[in-house]
């Protein structure tokens, strides 16, 4: 017989019951908080797993993910607050509320206007809700957590912005604000390798690098953006296959019998480029 969601909400029971299980009945909010980010990212691994072709794991994670919000649900009923029903209760009234031009007689263009209408009945519900009352509270950007990861995050607030008109025309100018933002860090960092003078003075040229730098970075998510690419997800490419090639620096090193405080940069870069022709690099 298949399992269900309830299936899975009655385990969940039956671990913090006095008959269950001492670890899960110790678990806190602030306790389950790491688990759930843990979970989360493992999640994202999975899906770019799934994109490449290795759907495998994407099943098993997105259920350990699961299990983290009934496990936070089933806390939340037994301190009286709210369960598993009001979760998706909320969720599900909240999707029917925000598809008016599936669920009710709105009618939309394009998916621009479609979006333009997301975010307008997004205010209104934080405006039925009491928010939205201050200058702060009422940003369109207030959607955007900014305990997400920085590249996610900047990748979010563009994504905001530009739904309400606030972007480039197309990618062709990113590419100039690029070129623009990177004259800007070699200048900062030509200044703060000049700045003799005061301690105050260095930490200021050093500031203005690592402004000049984020400022960067924010041109490239917004790059990634136009062309349809989550940035988060291609720097996780770019960070397997980094480890991969280097792993191969090492593997290779060894088998001359050589350490890396011996090995040149020629030598490092060989092997570098020995694993860059490697098929299954990609």
């Amino acid at each position: 017989m298949p399992t269900t969601f309830q299936d899975l909400v009655a385990l969940m029971t039956r671990l913090r019951s006095p008959e269950g299980c001492p670890w899960d009945r110790e678990q806190s909010y602030a306790t389950l908080a790491p688990m759930l980010l843990e979970e989360a990212y493992e999640a994202f691994e999975a899906v770019e797993e799934a994109r490449a072709g290795r759907p495998a794991n994407l099943c098993e994670e997105l259920g350990d993910l699961l299990f983290q919000i009934v496990f936070y649900a089933q806390v939340a009923a037994e301190r009286g607050e709210f369960t598993i029903d009001d979760v998706t209760g909320q969720i599900h009234a909240k999707m029917v509320r925000r598809h008016p031009h599936v669920f009710g007689d709105v009618k939309v263009r394009d998916n621009e206007e479609l979006l333009r209408n997301w975010e307008a009945l997004k205010a209104e519900e934080k405006r039925a809700a009491g928010k939205g009352e201050t200058e702060v509270e009422a940003s369109l950007l207030d959607g955007v957590s900014s305990k997400a990861p920085a590249l996610m995050e900047a990748h979010q607030l563009a994504v905001k912005a530009a739904r309400v008109g606030f972007d480039w025309r197309d990618v062709d100018e990113i590419f100039d604000k690029l070129r623009e933002e990177t004259d800007e860090l070699r200048a900062a960092i030509r200044e703060h390798r000049e700045a003799g003078g005061t301690a105050e003075g260095a930490e200021a040229e050093h500031q203005r690098v690592r402004e000049e730098l984020g400022d960067l970075l924010f041109a490239v998510a917004n790059i990634a953006r136009h062309l349809d690419v989550e940035p988060e997800s291609a720097l996780k490419l770019t960070n397997r296959k980094f480890r991969r090639r280097f792993r191969h620096i090492e593997h290779g090193l060894r088998e001359r019998g050589r350490e890396f405080g011996e090995a040149t940069l020629e030598e490092m870069e060989e092997l570098w480029q020995e694993a860059k022709s490697k098929s299954d690099d990609v």
